[in-house]
């Protein structure tokens, strides 16, 4: 009997220490970190920009964020309600935490689109919301983003008159806010927002999945090309010289293959060679373009071919101008499209707006 009470007593005793343990372990699992752990693909960083039910809703339009979470962050109290930052009196600000992965969306490009959302002169007021909880701010949790922040807001800031009163700092803390603030605004969808609503839009177009350029068939191709421009990509024709659409083409703008959408040829590098059709000095990138021995019609030739949607393009020749190499890349207008400067961000052929730098721009 006496074994039996023994065994008893051992056995409640350890229930209780199960117990005790397993409560404090549920504390722990539920209390706020500083950095809250993420895998080796995504990085972190947040934002404070006036009522975090918009700045949530803004970030999670952006293609490469992974995740989000609204909270309040850097101030003196622990676990505050949304009743006690609401005074204004914890230090804290509205922040939302912003899991992004860096190979898809880099720090700078969240930091430049995070300052259209903000008035970044504006001192503890965004919008309607005034307080101290509403003050702009960057906080980080990996030291080496510090100066790619203050070099980015460096640089918007030659924008603005007047000086920026945005915080740049270390996160110190960081508290989950209530449960009905997470995604607010999808749950509450004429919720109240201090961002335009157009911006939620340009947030998704602002970082577009890269084109990619795929080979079609030559059954589609039939029916998506007229008939001179299927004769001249599919069965190496050529088109008559002064009687086709970019010979004479001299705007700002982009060549693309007219079978895949492709960027092969820029403006900056066309010139006038009185041969009647358009001719380049080189294409964007080598790497685009495959050349082929020609002897056709009874001469040495060297065609030029897209390499991803293996369309006749034309003929490469030495006898271009020797102040830009000395090519001549002489193309069928009828195996390119031309998208003028002022229509390739709406084509999504933004990237390639650079290139097209003035010739004086070039020399110096």
């Amino acid at each position: 009997m006496k074994i039996i009470w023994t065994i008893t007593i051992l056995a409640f005793i350890g229930l209780i220490i199960v117990k005790i343990g397993f409560s404090q372990g549920e504390e722990k699992a539920s209390a706020p970190e500083k950095n809250s752990a993420h895998n080796s693909k995504t990085s972190e960083i947040y934002f404070a920009g006036g009522c975090f039910w918009g700045t949530e809703h803004y970030f999670k339009q952006i293609r490469g964020v992974t995740a989000t979470e609204v909270g309040y962050a850097n101030g003196n109290l622990a676990k505050p309600s949304y009743e006690q930052v609401s005074t204004g009196n914890t230090g804290f600000v509205e922040a939302v935490k912003v899991d992004y992965d860096p190979t898809l969306v880099d720090l700078k490009l969240l930091i430049d689109l995070y300052f259209k959302t903000i008035d970044p002169t504006s001192m503890d007021k965004q919008g309607n919301d005034i307080g101290t909880q509403y003050r702009t701010g960057i906080y980080f949790t990996k030291k080496e983003d510090e100066k790619t922040i203050r070099d980015e807001i460096g640089q918007l800031a030659k924008s603005y008159s007047s000086k920026l009163v945005v915080e740049i700092g270390p996160l110190r803390n960081f508290y989950t806010a209530e449960n009905y603030h997470q995604n607010y605004l999808e749950k509450n969808p004429q919720g109240y927002c201090h961002i335009p609503a157009d911006l939620f839009e340009k947030a998704r177009q602002a970082n577009p999945k890269p084109a990619k350029y795929n080979k079609v068939d030559k059954k589609t191709l039939k029916k998506e090309l007229t008939a001179l421009q299927y004769d001249v990509t599919q069965n190496n024709a050529t088109e008559k010289a002064f009687d086709n659409a970019y010979w004479n083409e001299f705007r700002e703008g982009i060549y693309v293959d007219v079978t895949t959408g492709e960027p092969l040829f820029i403006s900056t590098d066309k010139f006038e060679s009185d041969c009647g059709w358009p001719s380049f000095s080189k294409p964007i990138n080598d790497r685009l373009i495959a050349e082929k021995s020609d002897r056709s019609f009874g001469m040495n030739r060297t065609e030029v071919r897209s390499k991803t949607g293996d369309a006749h393009l034309g003929h490469v020749f030495n006898d271009g101008p020797t102040e830009q190499g000395g090519l001549r890349y002489c193309i069928n207008s009828a195996s390119l499209r031309f998208i003028p400067k002022d229509q390739m961000k709406a084509e999504g052929y933004e990237k390639f707006i650079p290139l097209l730098q003035t010739k004086s721009d070039k020399t110096k």
